[in-house]
């Protein structure tokens, strides 16, 4: 990937189209794409459940699970500011295809590692860094890509479809890997892991994207590339708002879902179908609100309120969590957080993705990417070790409250509730981001 390259990424199908309506074989390219991530995720979420667990059980320790996340999610933050720009310049299918394959060849090296017998922590820490850092070339890809196969019209159905394929793998992954894990070992989750990301590589090769076309106006270097999109989101006051938003409930409710387990494994037992049956309660959640945001996506006219309503209850909820009594109830709680989260999360990636030109798709992603891959890091190195001091109980309320308060004082700011208002508005013809700086 040189910094020289400065024509569009060509593919298969040569006709550019920000909305393929028109396109022969759309429904067939995001059957095989669902079907290609399915799989893929699929190897992820065991890797993403054995690791935790493993974690979890071995060491017992809330600064453990901190790194963990650091580890798994800090680079990709780093690697998302130039992979944002990589998904504007470059054919964002190979770009998905490569990084995929790396992910494989490290689970595979960190697979024979552990056979060997070098099974440190940081040899863990280390394998989890490399996943993350192909992670942050994939996952701007990824999205930037869904709107040049979907029809615009489509989008917050295939978006809610998208969530409940990730839903259904946190109701299959967290039984697959209970079973693996108790029956093998964390070795046998890695092997599997790399064989369902070449499976998904496999199907991904036969999706045709059509070609972005870049307007030729603007910087050519990289460099200058990652500077425009800077300058995009600061004058687009919805697209700003929305990521901040975004940010916002990452940072605050992403250390309490994965301080849920230390919960679990302090208060309920350490039995690993106790750990299973409190991820399957999120599974559960995000997996209904994916349907409903499918079933409904298209009808909702009022998409701002509808995150906004997603956002308070989620709050809400989160300190809830921390009130639980017994195993029944922070499941459910845990399945009504998951749910808001989904319900925030289809409606906004699907504003962004119509409001914003597809050429600077990629870049706009890359930094949604930082800000998911930065936020839960963040979130833990603040409340992780406080675990370790406080209880859990006190560590999740304290962060629910907070974002209560927090969401209550943004939307009490008048061009917070402009910008957010103007997302509201049909999007004029033409243009990708409807709403100007205010």
């Amino acid at each position: 990937m040189s910094s020289g390259a400065e024509q569009p990424a060509q593919s298969e199908d040569a006709s550019p189209s920000r909305n393929p309506v028109d396109r022969p074989g759309w429904k067939r390219d995001v059957a095989i794409f669902l079907s290609g991530q399915t799989v893929s995720l699929l190897g992820s979420m065991l890797v993403m459940y054995a690791v935790m667990w493993h974690l979890t059980i071995v060491t017992g320790s809330g600064t453990v699970l901190m790194l963990s996340l650091v580890f798994g999610m800090l680079p990709q933050a780093v690697v998302s500011i130039f992979g944002g720009v990589w998904a504007d310049r470059h054919n964002r299918k190979l770009l998905i295809m490569g990084a995929d394959t790396a992910i494989a060849v490290a689970t595979l090296v960190l697979a024979f590692l552990m056979l060997s017998g070098i099974d440190s922590l940081w040899v863990i820490y280390t394998a989890l860094a490399v996943r993350s850092i192909f992670a942050g070339i994939q996952t701007p890809a990824v999205t930037a890509m869904i709107p040049q196969i979907v029809p615009e019209a489509q989008l917050m159905r295939v978006n809610g479809m998208f969530q409940s394929v990730q839903a259904g793998m946190m109701l299959l992954a967290p039984a697959a890997a209970a079973v693996i894990y108790a029956n093998m070992d964390i070795v046998a989750v890695f092997f599997i892991d790399a064989a369902t990301a070449l499976i998904g590589v496999g199907l991904l090769a036969f999706i045709r994207v059509p070609t972005i076309v870049r307007s030729g106006e603007g910087p050519e270097t990289y460099f200058g590339d990652l500077v425009a999109g800077v300058r995009y989101i600061r004058s687009h006051s919805s697209v700003k708002w929305l990521t901040g938003l975004f940010a916002l409930v990452m940072l605050l409710t992403g250390a309490p879902g994965y301080l849920t387990p230390l919960l679990v494994a302090r208060e309920f037992g350490e039995e690993v179908w106790k750990l299973t049956v409190n991820e399957l309660a999120w599974g559960v959640g995000f997996l209904a609100a994916g349907a409903l945001v499918t079933v409904i996506g298209p009808k909702i006219r009022r998409r701002i309120r509808f995150v906004v309503f997603a956002l308070l209850a989620s709050a809400v909820l989160t300190a809830t969590l921390g009130l639980s009594p017994n195993l029944l109830v922070l499941c459910v709680l845990g399945a009504l957080v998951a749910a808001t989260y989904s319900l925030m999360n289809a409606p906004t990636m699907t504003i962004l993705q119509e409001r914003v030109e597809p050429e600077m798709q990629g870049r706009v992603f890359g930094f949604v990417g930082i800000v998911m891959a930065t936020a839960m890091p963040i979130s833990m190195i603040i409340f992780g070790p406080l675990a370790d001091v406080w209880s859990e109980r006190t560590v999740i309320i304290f962060a629910g409250t907070l974002l209560v308060a927090t969401l209550i004082g943004i939307f009490s700011i008048p061009s917070a509730r402009r910008s957010l208002a103007a997302v509201d508005a049909p999007v004029a013809e033409g243009r990708g981001a409807g709403t100007p700086a205010s």
